[in-house]
């Protein structure tokens, strides 16, 4: 067994990082979204509460097997130390994992050091470290920008699509703050769960599921990747535009919340524009998702109209190791049979989830904010382009383009045609004019991010 050691020194102090540490959250925006295990649930509290997490891959003989963190009370020491150990088989006697997490303080902040004891090599803990590092670095820095730039304050938020993809990064994201979150659910409350739960129902929800929340954040709608048949396009729409409605009207007859922040898409400008560069001031396309979109934001209107600070997020190719086209495309490229789509021509309007993250922060607290935001990178990039960035970042050619008639096989042609297919150029107008800064703005950068890789080497 050895022991290694990671240090990060950061410009924050011992006290603000050892609270974020301690909320909920820390450990899903700490995992790296790449790695072999994922968080299940977290630990209650450090001084001896259980962790768990569960293999991307089931464990050989012993299908899904979990990994039990056990914090360890004896070497607790409040503001300053925590430890866990793996306690649960095959994992304790494979890997021996023993953690130390300690904080010390410093003139101009403190320093982490985490110490791990363990059989697994140092090359295989590096990028994770290294990951855990700029996570905590980059969201410090978004918390203290929030209070210095537009007076962030603890609030409380309710979120509906919490357990997504954006939604479980944005929760641990807001939590870790030092954020009051509530997710908005269509089952029973789990008492058990990480973050609070109340019962909301799409079709009638009730105005108490609102008491005393300051901010919804809405997220929920039927995922939009499948053929696009007329029961598909039904529920996408179904599952957008009357849910909103109803939810923006429960907001202003409640009188509660101020702050609506509500998802959309670039899929508002239609599927074809060639190199038109496309702002919030574009008018809408024609197709099909165009008009779920410009329903979509419609429907937050009757809270805009009543004085509640309404944002529409038309977000666009979220760039995520553990959902989306990434985690689509990855296994390809590493098969080698990865490549562009069609002539790879159309244009990608791409978005890192962290990234995403903080447009969906700013707009809670930047009171400027209001109306239609593209949640884009500044530099959109062709499809050659992408498939080329990736295939450096995980060191493989890119030689088999995808057939036009593959995603049509999958999609539809109406669904490849809006999706697979789409061409559109969208710019960030309204956050580069605000002058919002990005985690990553370039695409490589990015996606070395969230696979791994050093963002800060070019592949």
């Amino acid at each position: 067994m050895e022991s290694h050691s990671f240090t990060t020194h950061l410009s924050t102090d011992r006290t603000t990082v050892w609270n974020w540490m301690s909320r909920p959250g820390a450990m899903t925006r700490l995992s790296a979204p790449w790695g072999p295990l994922q968080p299940l649930r977290e630990a209650d509290n450090l001084r001896d509460g259980e962790a768990v997490l569960r293999p991307v891959v089931a464990t050989v003989g012993v299908p899904r097997a979990q990994w039990v963190a056990q914090h360890r009370p004896e070497l607790f020491v409040d503001g300053f130390q925590f430890a866990d150990r793996a306690v649960s088989q095959p994992f304790a006697a494979l890997t021996r994992w023993q953690h130390v997490h300690r904080f010390e303080d410093r003139p101009d902040g403190c320093t982490m050091l985490d110490q791990v004891s363990t059989r697994v090599p140092k090359r295989t803990l590096e990028p994770i470290f290294r990951y855990r590092r700029r996570q905590l670095i980059d969201d410090l820095c978004a918390h203290e920008r929030a209070e210095t730039q537009w007076g962030a304050r603890p609030i409380t938020v309710a979120v509906t699509g919490g357990s997504g993809l954006v939604g479980s990064a944005l929760s641990a994201f807001l939590g870790t703050g030092g954020h009051r979150v509530i997710h908005l659910v269509r089952h029973a409350p789990d008492p058990a769960a990480r973050f609070e739960q109340r019962r909301w129902n799409p079709d009638a929800p009730v105005h108490s599921m609102l008491d005393d929340v300051d901010a919804v954040v809405h997220l929920a709608g039927e995922p939009i990747g499948s053929r696009f048949t007329s029961s598909h396009m039904a529920a996408v729409r179904d599952s957008r535009v009357g849910p909103t409605q109803r939810l923006a009207a429960a907001i202003v007859e409640h009188g509660g919340p101020r702050i609506f922040v509500c998802a959309s898409a670039i899929g508002f400008y239609g599927s074809e524009h060639g190199d038109e560069l496309l702002d919030e001031t574009a008018p809408a396309g024609d197709d099909f998702l165009s008009a779920v979109v410009r329903d979509w934001e419609h429907a937050t209107q009757p809270a805009a109209q009543a004085g509640v600070r309404t944002v529409n997020v038309r977000t666009g190719i979220v760039q995520a190791a553990n959902g989306g086209t990434l985690a689509l495309l990855r296994p390809l490229y590493e098969a080698f049979v990865g490549g562009r789509l069609g002539d790879g021509k159309q244009w990608m309007s791409w978005i890192g989830l962290d990234d995403l993250v903080e447009i969906y922060h700013r707009a809670l607290f930047d009171a400027a904010l209001h109306g239609p935001v593209n949640a884009v990178a500044p530099e959109a990039v062709r499809n050659s382009e992408y498939s080329d960035e990736l295939a450096a970042t995980l060191h493989r050619p890119s030689l088999v383009p995808v057939p036009e008639f593959g995603p049509r096989l999958l999609l539809g042609g109406r669904g490849a045609r809006e999706l697979a297919f789409a061409s559109q150029r969208v710019v960030p107008r309204v956050l580069v004019e605000s002058g919002h800064q990005f985690r990553l703005p370039l695409l490589g950068a990015a996606l070395r991010h969230e696979l791994g890789k050093d963002p800060d080497k070019s592949s």
